[in-house]
């Protein structure tokens, strides 16, 4: 094989990150810190959040997404990342995967939900493609358990 070709086969760097049980809202942190003052490519591999969380996007509302009085007598935290997305319910059974990649290291994918999903979404399928049922949904990856 020539150099050049050798060359183009190389994958970027990636640093790995690994937690057990951290709450979501101090991944949201770490993640927020690694994007503003890193330029390295990260992974960050979460099992589970301990504390059962709603998790919304920047610009949901509370009042028209979340049943109230329930969250509220229940004292489910709520918080808001610093992102887009829809409102989710986040417990100990979810495996968080979250990339932070630099738009040279990852060429043909747009910044835009559409792009990054298809991306993900094939990148997730070689690493899952075993896992009956796991695939890409509308808002993430999922296993369907029946």
């Amino acid at each position: 094989m020539s150099l050049s070709k050798a060359k183009d086969l190389r994958l970027p760097l990636m640093n790995l990150i690994r937690l057990k049980g951290t709450p979501i809202l101090e991944q949201l942190h770490l993640e927020e810190r690694l994007l503003r003052a890193s330029s390295d490519n990260w992974c960050i591999v979460n099992d589970g959040t301990n504390v059962p969380t709603i998790v919304m996007g920047m610009s949901g509302k509370p009042s028209q997404l979340l049943e109230l009085g329930p969250v509220i007598k229940d004292r489910i935290p709520v918080i808001k990342r610093f992102t887009g997305g829809g409102t989710v319910i986040v417990d100990k059974s979810i495996l968080f995967v979250s990339l932070i990649c630099n738009k040279d290291d990852v060429p043909g994918v747009q910044p835009y939900p559409r792009s990054v999903m298809a991306w993900s979404g094939s990148l997730y399928g070689e690493v899952f493609g075993g896992v009956n049922g796991f695939q890409l949904r509308e808002n993430g990856m999922c296993e369907t358990l029946f």
